[in-house]
């Protein structure tokens, strides 16, 4: 399967992220922890500059803790300021304002020096559906954008103004205008952050399980009651699951339209398991 999705209003986004550039003074980079590679937009870099990033790896509830532990060493090793956050999680909201309001903490200390007091302006960036939004949405303590579980809510910039003295630019989510790394590729149609509608499917669901069947095969399982050792053929297993699930129809033919969608929303939701795909 070849996957390829860049429509036209993230060349959009990519403008205008652009052209508001100079007016922040640094950026989040909100990645899902469970493929946080896949997640770092190449395109991004000519955006940054030099200025200084947030890493923040959200969705860390649904990876283990020893993937957390492996993700973080490496970070540190490549010289990444980031922090772990589940951003549905209350909680943490003031580890996440005091994280960014440390990026620009010199320019923070020259206007204190001349008694004066001005915001840190970050903007918020990231592929679809790695949880910008909610990220916002939980360190201004309400919903104050539009989140949703599927990719491209965002349209638009928004700034938010938190009374910690931070103003965030949310800007939508952006991928690159191509991938060259299919396997990255496949990993961000697993998460959802490709839009479903442009996927085949079955080559997609097939794809899922015969990754877990290798790597995560208790997993698997276990969510689904299955028998161990499993199938080599994803159909198989797909099978297996179907009969177990009940996904039916009239004359006994197997639901496949729901037996895919099932499969990759229990992965995405991660009721099959604690599964970091890097």
């Amino acid at each position: 399967m070849h996957i390829q999705w860049f429509p036209g209003h993230m060349t959009k986004a990519l403008r205008m992220m652009k052209e508001n550039e100079k007016l922040v003074d640094c950026f989040v980079y909100v990645l899902d922890a469970r493929a946080v590679y896949a997640c770092i937009n190449p395109t991004f870099d000519t955006i940054i500059g030099q200025k200084p990033v947030l890493y923040v790896i959200n969705k860390a509830d649904m990876i283990s803790e020893a993937d957390r532990n492996r993700i973080g060493e490496e970070f540190r090793d490549a010289g990444r300021t980031f922090v772990f956050s589940n951003s549905k999680n209350g909680g943490d909201a003031k580890k996440l304002i005091a994280a960014v309001k440390d990026l620009a903490i010199d320019k923070v200390r020259r206007y204190r020096a001349k008694n004066a007091v001005i915001p840190v302006r970050a903007m918020v960036i990231g592929i679809p559906n790695t949880g910008k939004s909610t990220f916002i949405n939980c360190v201004c303590g309400g919903k104050r954008t539009i989140t949703g579980n599927r990719p491209g809510v965002t349209k638009g910039k928004q700034w938010v103004v938190l009374a910690e003295g931070i103003e965030l630019l949310d800007t939508p989510g952006t991928l690159c205008p191509a991938f060259n790394d299919q396997t990255l590729a496949t990993h961000l149609a697993f998460l959802g952050s490709i839009n479903d509608v442009i996927l085949n499917m079955q080559e997609l669901a097939e794809e899922l399980v015969s990754y877990l069947a290798t790597h995560h095969p208790q997993d698997l399982a276990g969510r689904f009651k299955l028998s161990l050792p499993l199938s080599s053929d994803p159909r198989e297993i797909l099978d297996s699951i179907a009969a177990k699930r009940g996904f039916v129809l009239r004359g006994g033919e197997i639901d496949y339209d729901r037996l895919y969608a099932a499969v990759l929303d229990d992965f995405r939701k991660a009721r099959i398991g604690l599964i970091a795909l890097e």
